[in-house]
């Protein structure tokens, strides 16, 4: 596991099984059993909060990373590695956190 994968995630229900985004730092994986994750849905918005993801995601359709909905979960949620984010989608979910929590 890694900042800024994409995972299938079985969550508390509304949500479900859905895609996430790795939020937590680097050295969290190896040692918390808590992770901070971001979900990803078909509901854009095109907001600062959002980033955009897709086919080239490894992901089926046009959606989103939403991280105004940014979350902790038990890692043991996580089912499936789906792809890794670019370097540039990373620094757009920096952006989009930093907006999120009024860093800025």
């Amino acid at each position: 596991m890694k900042r800024g994968e994409i995972w299938w995630a079985n969550l508390p229900e509304p949500s479900g099984i859905r895609p996430v985004v790795l939020v937590s730092r680097e050295d969290a994986y190896a040692v918390r059993d808590l992770i901070t994750i971001a979900p990803i849905t078909t509901g854009i918005r095109a907001i600062p909060v959002e980033v955009p993801l897709g086919i080239t995601q490894g992901l089926s359709k046009a959606c989103v990373a939403n991280f105004d909905s940014i979350t902790t979960v038990p890692k043991s949620c996580l089912s499936e590695r789906i792809s890794p984010l670019s370097p540039n989608k990373i620094a757009e979910m920096d952006e989009a956190i930093r907006f999120a929590l009024g860093l800025e």
